[in-house]
């Protein structure tokens, strides 16, 4: 089976920084696999607010996260912090990626990447929505 190869956006339009917990931490001593992927929920949280949007309220649809692909570049410990970067990219008609890398503020070592395919859904009607065409804007300029 192929290994799972995430391609890189040329540049990020959001970045934020998320220091790793003791409870980040793995009997392995460094960042657990589950842990990163709620990191990466956070850091998807606050790039929708930074959008001035809620992952509930996007142009008054929201969002479900339909897959999750990630890579592991190298390990990550407590104390560290980590400077997550997100972008939008390919988009289709209900959704797009949600492309993230994550490095070590410090020493700007690559510690993931990966993407989580989001599509847009309204909650009232229980259905898949189309991509808010405000949102295409906003995260495109």
């Amino acid at each position: 089976m192929p290994r799972i190869k995430i391609d890189l956006p040329e540049r990020f339009s959001f970045s934020t920084e998320i220091p790793i917990y003791i409870g980040h931490i793995n009997y392995g001593h460094h960042l657990d696999n589950a842990a990163l992927i709620s990191l990466v929920s956070e850091a998807r949280v606050r790039f929708f607010k930074s959008l001035g949007y809620s992952e509930l309220d996007v142009e008054g649809v929201g969002i479900v996260v339909a897959d999750v692909a990630a890579q592991y570049r190298s390990e990550a410990f407590h104390g560290e912090t980590l400077r997550v970067e997100m972008a939008a990219d390919d988009f289709n008609k209900y959704g797009c990626d949600l492309v993230w890398r994550l490095s070590d503020l410090a020493s700007g070592r690559e510690v993931a990447r990966g993407k989580h395919g989001i599509m847009f859904f309204d909650y009232t009607a229980r259905k898949a929505a189309l991509v808010p065409s405000a949102f295409i804007a906003k995260v495109s300029a």
